[in-house]
């Protein structure tokens, strides 16, 4: 691991993620498309994503998929200040997120069938029981996701991204694996099989990817690990974790709030929820996620060093640039969904019928990709200025305030209401943490983002509208195709017709995608020239 030193640049750390967040999603993709033509829209495949709910909710209860944001800090000045202490603490957190995930799990096993029943409140009596099977097999995975997190943030102070990085591949493979192969272990028993091997590809892929592999590759760098019960930081640790604790925030509801209310709109549409918000998150994931976790030990340590200007500096690049390549993206997807979900999910019992229903939820979930992308920046700002209240309690109040929408507005609706009122509170709640952040923090950090947008729209949308009109056009020319070759064929034209539009309209408005563009690519056969 010496090439991924404490010199480690965030561009190169932002790349191994993004390619680590592209070959992952591809792979969950894969996954995704195998599910999909094995069980198509579903009761079976309706049970195994609602089947993650209660499971992801201890995750964020024990505040998992923040572990790196709430200990890095800590450990940062602990390494610094004395070595030991450092090591002691970390063992004590490691300890208790140990125990406590495995309470959690434990109440889970135990009461899962009444759980199956508040989180999947339309589904009848034999499908609950179903729900509950599968949950008892998936629970255990979060004793290796949460366990497996403080190794994961250990890693990512030494700023050691290979690792983190490799995580969701393996999880993502073993899924897979375990999904088509134990089946066949079962002789003609495994047609009754099901989803049961994926299941149990969901906690060996946490045991495998989340929790042994960073513990390992921990071990051989230098871990000092004790058997520590308390320590005097616990208390500072806790105050920084406890509002990611307690506070739900929509954001890591939003997934969770498809597959609660969708089971209450019949069979399927947890599916079709679900199947388009993978393809929604995927640009979200690509330029989002790696930029903000590759981001946030810098932030951490512009911070330490009082900084402040090359700290707004800092969010203001990768915000702007978050933005400059997410709203042409998710545009062009918005144009060309049908073709996406015809190549990707189409197929096996996933027919036309189920890609006709899915287009208008995909594209209702990739029109707030913008506000996903601000925000997985801008709450590493906060949680680097060690304020994880404000995000906790705004996103809690906005929770409280969507549920009823949901109740009253999606459910007698439909499944496109609940896509739209997942886009509109998410995107409320983001402008809102805006404007906390401009009363407090002042403007420096959103200084020209607003511009960026301005013309990132005046490029991309009437890009889209073109690419759109293709589509459309090309319906009637290739119907008498194979809907895959046709799919592909309507894909390459409207992305051509797409990139076309948007350089002209770029060259004019917006120059510095040109420049950008040419500066990376330059960049790129320099390092191959040399």
């Amino acid at each position: 691991m010496g090439f991924l030193s404490s010199r480690q640049r965030m561009g190169m750390a932002a790349l191994i993620l993004a390619a680590s967040a592209f070959l992952s999603r591809l792979m969950g993709l894969v996954r995704d498309k195998i599910i999909s033509w094995q069980f198509g829209a579903s009761g079976e495949a309706d049970m195994y994503f609602a089947a993650f709910v209660v499971p992801d909710i201890i995750n964020y209860l024990l505040a998992g998929g923040f572990m790196s944001i709430t200990i890095i800090p800590l450990l940062a000045r602990g390494f610094q200040q004395n070595t030991d202490e450092a090591w002691r603490f970390f063992s004590c957190i490691c300890l208790w997120m140990f125990i406590a995930s495995t309470l959690f799990t434990a109440i889970g096993e135990i009461f899962a069938f009444h759980l199956a029943g508040i989180v999947a409140p339309g589904f009848d009596e034999a499908q609950r029981a179903r729900l509950a099977f599968f949950m008892r097999i998936i629970l255990p995975a979060q004793i290796f996701f949460l366990s497996g997190s403080t190794y994961t943030a250990l890693l990512l102070l030494r700023r050691q991204f290979a690792v983190p990085a490799l995580t969701p591949l393996i999880y993502n493979g073993l899924i897979i694996i375990c999904g088509l192969c134990l089946p066949l272990l079962w002789g003609e028993a495994g047609a009754e099989f099901g989803m049961t091997g994926y299941c149990i590809g969901v906690t060996v892929g946490a045991l495998c990817g989340a929790f042994l592999l960073p513990m390992l590759v921990a071990a051989r760098g230098g871990l000092m690990l004790q058997p520590v019960w308390k320590h005097p930081w616990l208390g500072k640790f806790l105050l920084i974790a406890l509002p990611l604790m307690l506070g739900q925030t929509v954001i890591m509801l939003d997934e969770q709030f498809l597959r609660v209310f969708g089971s209450m709109l019949g069979e399927g549409s947890v599916s079709l929820l679900n199947y388009g918000r993978r393809i929604a998150q995927v640009p979200v994931a690509l330029m989002g996620q790696a930029m903000a976790m590759a981001s946030y030990p810098f932030l951490v340590k512009l911070l330490a060093d009082n900084d402040i200007c090359a700290f707004n500096g800092t969010l203001k690049k990768a915000m702007a640039a978050g933005c400059m390549l997410i709203i042409p993206c998710s545009l062009l997807m918005t144009a060309s969904a049908g073709p996406i979900l015809a190549i990707i999910f189409q197929g096996g019992r996933f027919g036309p019928e189920e890609t006709l229903a899915c287009i208008p939820l995909t594209q209702l979930m990739l029109l707030p990709a913008p506000f996903w992308i601000i925000y997985m920046v801008l709450v590493r700002g906060y949680y680097a200025l060690e304020d994880t209240l404000t995000p906790a309690i705004t996103g809690t109040i906005a929770t409280i305030i969507c549920i009823p929408a949901y109740y009253l507005i999606a459910v007698p609706t439909g499944a496109w209401a609940v896509a739209a009122i997942s886009g509109a509170s998410i995107s409320l709640y983001v402008i809102w943490l805006m404007l906390i952040w401009l009363r407090r923090q002042g403007g420096a950090a959103f200084k020209g983002l607003g511009l960026v947008c301005i013309k990132s729209l005046a490029c991309s949308l009437p890009a889209a509208a073109m690419s759109w009109l293709t589509d459309n056009a090309l319906a009637h020319a290739y119907a008498t195709m194979p809907p895959f070759v046709s799919a592909c064929i309507h894909l390459v034209a409207c992305g051509v017709v797409f990139g076309i539009c948007f350089l002209l309209l770029a060259a004019i408005i917006a120059p510095d995608y040109i420049t950008l563009c040419s500066r990376a690519a330059k960049r790129i056969f320099t390092r191959k020239a040399n």
